[in-house]
């Protein structure tokens, strides 16, 4: 008996109907629990139930089942595991929206309430998530065009450097009449699927060993290039537009990419090497950037008389955030009885993991924390499981951008790093983020079906006598 090669998912696992009503269940739990949050937010401000709950839990519950449809349509192999995880993140971010508008409405007399948008740009992310899946039928279709998804990738990264302006101390929005959006989020899907192509290609040759030095293999003068390239278009980021946030994520992901795709540490260490001494040299330079060099450096020194402050020091919202995570505790405050307004206006973007402290603690901030890591532990997963040089690089590269925001977010709003004014992905308000987070778990959920598809069944031997009472 000839022995056959086992796949590497359990047959019975894939594609099966109990995979999607896994999937289901799954995203009918994240709902109750939004809907839950919603609720205890209403009960702990006003005392009651919110007038509106049934139609918002109804309009909240009919997203993902959308999203749900077109993949047991259009993907019924993949992870049962990705769509519920980015549900329940995106479920968590309406809540803490929903519960920042209140704060800020009891603030500020005129504050506008964010969560009714957002809860639109859900919607709409959600029909990018189903075209998606419906019109993506393989994802080594993004192969095709590499250098012209970088060409239109580098238009869109360095466009809001021609704007005049800026908010808030950064250039990264586009406007275009009442609208504006940020093109770095979307750039660093069409990164991931450039290098994602280009190392396909390259990496044979950039794999090979140069000289030796300190027990570490010098990269080639040819190899080296492209990270020098690399190198200097995210120090021109962080220079035109004062936007660390991208410039980090950018050539963090080229770097972790590199490094996946040849197994050379040396890559790594260049890399991380070759960003530190940029960012110091732009940090000590550029007022912008500088300033929030020294925000995280002394945040405690903005409470000091004007004139003892370290030059830079404007904001206290490093300090705000300490002291709501200090205050939150263990279990937190409790939704909707904490004072995360006191962040200011940064409190539903990148501080919006502020407001999770303080009132849901360090048990809170912890489930969010493994929330993202099991989300792109499945990304990592679909990379190891699926068979193709470029689907293993796109799924690593995906996983990698969601773990390099989170890291640089997380980071920066509990005083690990500088602030880099990034969102946090799913849960921060803000449209573009909402749209091209869930167009990454599209191209995810469309490489992770074609990891887990069962291979074809071989055809079975015929008879000679079988033959010939065919022909005849």
């Amino acid at each position: 008996m000839t022995s056959r090669r086992e796949p590497a998912v359990p047959p019975s696992r894939l594609g099966s109907l109990s995979d999607r009503n896994l999937e289901l269940l799954l995203l009918l739990a994240a709902v109750a629990i939004c809907a839950y949050g919603y609720a205890e937010t209403a009960l702990a401000v006003g005392g009651r139930l919110p007038p509106d709950l049934a139609r918002t839990c109804l309009a909240a519950a009919a997203l993902p089942l959308v999203c749900h449809v077109a993949v047991r349509r259009f993907a019924r192999h993949a992870d049962p595991l990705i769509l519920p995880l980015a549900t329940l993140l995106s479920g968590l971010g309406l809540v803490l929206v929903h519960r920042l508008d209140i704060a800020y409405g009891t603030l500020y007399r005129h504050a506008t309430p964010a969560a009714p948008g957002q809860l639109v740009w859900c919607g709409i992310a959600v029909v990018g998530f189903a075209a998606t899946v419906a019109l993506l039928r393989d994802h080594r279709r993004l192969q095709r065009y590499p250098y012209l998804t970088i060409a239109v990738g580098l238009v869109l990264l360095m466009a809001p450097a021609f704007y005049p302006g800026d908010v808030y101390g950064a250039k990264r929005w586009i406007f275009v009449g009442p609208l504006s959006f940020q093109p770095g989020e979307f750039v660093k899907i069409v990164i991931v699927v450039f290098f994602a192509g280009y190392l396909t290609l390259r990496r044979d040759a950039l794999a090979l060993a140069g000289r030796r030095l300190l027990g570490l293999y010098l990269p080639r003068g040819r190899q080296f290039g492209p990270v020098a390239a690399v190198w200097l278009l995210s120090l021109l980021v962080l220079v035109l537009e004062r936007d660390l946030g991208t410039s980090l994520i950018f050539f963090g992901l080229f770097v972790v990419m590199l490094y996946i795709a040849t197994e050379r540490t040396s890559w790594v260490v260049f890399g991380v090497a070759m960003f530190a001494v940029g960012a110091f040299v732009v940090g000590s330079f550029e007022p912008h950037v500088h300033g929030r060099v020294v925000a995280w450096l002394h945040p405690m020194d903005i409470f000091l008389p004007p004139g003892e402050r370290p030059p830079g020091l404007i904001s206290d919202q490093a300090a705000q955030a300490l002291f709501s995570f200090g205050s939150g505790g263990l279990l937190g405050t409790g939704l909707g009885q904490g004072h995360p307004e006191l962040i200011g206006f940064a409190g539903r973007s990148d501080f919006i993991l502020t407001t999770v402290g303080e009132e849901l603690g360090l048990t809170g901030v912890t489930i969010v924390v493994l929330l993202y890591a099991l989300l792109a532990e499945r990304g990592l997963r679909t990379a190891l499981v699926v068979t193709d040089p470029f689907g293993k690089l796109l799924a690593g590269g995906l996983a990698t951008a969601l773990v390099l925001q989170v890291f640089v977010v997380c980071g920066g709003v509990t005083g690990l790093i500088p602030l880099t004014g990034k969102a946090l992905p799913f849960l921060a308000q803000g449209g573009s983020s909402m749209v091209a987070n869930w167009l990454l778990i599209a191209i995810l959920v469309k490489t992770s079906d074609t990891a887990r598809r069962p291979p074809p069944t071989p055809a079975t031997e015929v008879s000679a006598a079988e033959t010939r009472a065919v022909r005849a």
